[in-house]
């Protein structure tokens, strides 16, 4: 249920008439998210690549220039690309990832997926192929009893010029161009339909991932009406007013959670979640904290997490303290951490702190399991938490798999060793 006059869509969803989104009483989401806690984890890097989380599928090209998606389509030989993405979609997550994820205690995945799985327009490099391989996961969480959750995670003209929106560029495009934005209602409308009668597998939708809300209110304006019109395509799937079961996850777009007070809440609308992401390496303040301030930090966001209006959770969060991983920022950028990035300054080698598990010293594993026992208690403050990322090809400290053979996660996320770690 998209409008064509999108300011009055806005003027009605902000002066809360119900009479546009007629609610329901018989909403019956697919998870019990008002007594029950998220407990997941992210499938990273599958069917939207990553650098950092797979670099030899970008080190194997021998072009610097292939950074992203885009310009792995647009620099590689097509059919080399195509035959390398099959592979990668063939083997990167499989049903056993599902059954192990499923075995190591968790209830949720989170799917990252581009809008160009379901539409490339015209000069756009993309190869195309995504889709089956959703389709397998929601067969793989339903045999193995987990929720789904499937997230936009690149939109037409990337919404904040990261690699992992498809595209990586200087400044996002997706809010400035009408067209991109309503590409993208089209793809959620899209996502709706093929879901709309599986809330039991794939409960909610996330209609875009980490919009850059910090550009202010030529990304926020924008924002706001295309998430009042996500309310409407995923909630009402059916063009009647008959409502889905699907949860609406909004991202936070990097702003406070009071930014968002008041924003979608009942009675006039029902079933809507927040996503916030919380990391401690993406700036030079977070890679200088000591182990116990980054403890102490995660402990700290209790407070904020415990009082939202809307269901929360964080949805991506990692025990990483360095952004030493391997084209964490960028193929081609260094770390800040060892003095490499732009702007940085030396803090120390990053020697030991990422990579294989192998090479992490006895007291740095003991504290990865401290921190993400810390993040763990903290986030459950919300309505759970999804950890990124469930396996990484060289950077252990980043996964949940790596975690989980190494002592570091627990096969069981309630099985804590320092329950009182906050106090």
């Amino acid at each position: 249920m998209s409008t064509n006059f999108p300011m009055l869509s806005a003027f009605l969803a902000l002066v809360g008439l119900s009479l546009f989104y007629p609610v329901s009483s018989q909403f019956s989401p697919g998870f019990p998210y008002d007594s029950q806690k998220v407990r997941g984890v992210n499938l990273g890097g599958w069917l939207v690549l990553e650098p950092w989380i797979t670099p030899s599928v970008f080190d194997n090209t021998g072009n610097p220039n292939i950074v992203d998606e885009w310009t792995f389509g647009q620099y590689y030989d097509r059919a080399t690309a195509t035959n390398i993405l099959q592979n990668h979609w063939n083997t990167w997550i499989t049903q056993d990832d599902f059954a192990n994820i499923a075995a190591a205690g968790l209830n949720h995945v989170r799917l990252p997926i581009g809008y160009w799985a379901f539409e490339v327009g015209s000069g756009e490099p993309y190869i195309q192929g995504q889709l089956p391989y959703l389709q397998n996961a929601v067969q793989w969480a339903s045999q193995y009893g987990l929720k789904l959750i499937i997230d936009l995670h690149g939109a037409p003209g990337s919404q904040n010029g990261y690699d992992n929106s498809g595209q990586r560029m200087s400044y996002p495009t997706w809010q400035s161009n009408q067209t991109n934005i309503a590409r993208t209602d089209a793809i959620i409308k899209e996502i709706a339909s093929m879901f709309a009668d599986q809330a039991n597998v794939v409960p909610i939708i996330a209609p875009l991932n980490e919009p850059a809300g910090y550009y202010g209110s030529s990304m926020l304006t924008p924002l706001r009406q295309y998430y009042y019109d996500s309310y409407g395509n995923i909630r009402y799937p059916y063009g009647t007013s008959t409502q889905s079961n699907t949860v609406v996850l909004l991202h936070d777009a990097f702003q406070p959670l009071s930014y968002w007070d008041g924003f979608e809440t009942a009675p006039d609308f029902q079933g809507v979640a927040m996503d916030t992401h919380i990391y401690q390496v993406f700036s030079n303040a977070d890679v200088q904290m000591s182990w116990q301030s980054h403890i102490d930090t995660a402990c700290d966001t209790q407070s904020t997490l415990s009082d939202f209006d809307l269901w929360l959770m964080v949805g991506e969060w990692s025990p990483a303290i360095t952004d030493c991983a391997t084209y964490l920022n960028g193929r081609g950028n260094g770390a800040r951490y060892d003095g490499s990035y732009p702007g940085s300054t030396y803090v120390g080698s990053c020697t030991g702190l990422t990579g294989s598990a192998s090479t992490f010293s006895s007291s740095y594993k003991t504290f990865l399991r401290q921190f993400w026992e810390a993040q763990v208690i903290s986030y459950e403050r919300s309505n759970g938490w999804l950890m990124w990322t469930w396996k990484t090809e060289s950077a252990d400290e980043w996964s949940y798999l790596a975690g989980l053979q190494n002592g570091w996660i627990p096969w069981s996320p309630t099985d804590l060793e320092y329950p009182t770690i906050c106090g």
